[in-house]
């Protein structure tokens, strides 16, 4: 990266959205200006097209055209993870970065989350780079997860495969209550389902 010139610079980082773990969006702009900064800003559009296309992504996550003209302080948690994600993908990038996407919400909000998740990533062909400690998420969604303990990866596998290993740092993430109902839950789930394709 050190040397790669601006240009190049920017036409990588507008191959990938992010989406923040608090939303990351601008408090003195409604949400559809949020959603439609990106676009403002890297493409030559006019404001009709970008209202068109920020509304259209705004839909997609799975919330009405009316919030567009809200702000951000008047959204539950949920809205503003979805409106966050609205505006990571309306670029429609290749890869997609998720900052703990569920934390923070209540478990209605958190399953909407997943299964929005896995709906971009199945209906866009995204790869989803995302860093959780929500096991229900990633039981349901992930196909390959790396163990992060001691600033080292621990482990990389699929769940059921990390699921079998005797690394302490990987059995403390896969003991207690909390971890054996999210692999009971996603073996429910994911019975006679296809493989994830999340990477």
């Amino acid at each position: 990266m050190h040397d790669i010139t601006p240009d190049a610079a920017l036409a990588l980082r507008l191959r990938f959205g992010v989406l923040f773990q608090y939303g990351g969006l601008f408090g003195a702009m409604t949400v559809l200006e949020n959603i439609g900064l990106p676009l403002r800003e890297h493409r030559h559009l006019t404001d009709a097209e970008v209202d068109a296309i920020a509304t259209r992504k705004l839909t997609e996550v799975g919330l009405d055209a009316a919030v567009g003209a809200k702000l951000p302080s008047e959204l539950s948690g949920g809205m503003l993870k979805r409106a966050g994600l609205a505006r990571a993908v309306v670029l429609e990038p290749e890869l997609l970065f998720l900052d703990e996407p569920t934390a923070g919400l209540d478990p209605q909000s958190a399953t909407g989350i997943d299964s929005l998740v896995r709906s971009l990533r199945d209906d866009s062909g995204l790869t989803v780079i995302m860093v959780t400690h929500d096991l229900d998420l990633l039981w349901q969604v992930a196909n390959r997860v790396a163990v992060l303990a001691d600033t080292r990866v621990q482990a990389v596998g699929s769940m059921a495969e990390l699921a079998q290993l005797p690394n302490p740092a990987v059995r403390a993430f896969f003991e207690g209550p909390r971890a054996h109902a999210a692999q009971k839950q996603a073996g429910q789930l994911q019975s006679g389902s296809s493989p994830s394709k999340l990477k």
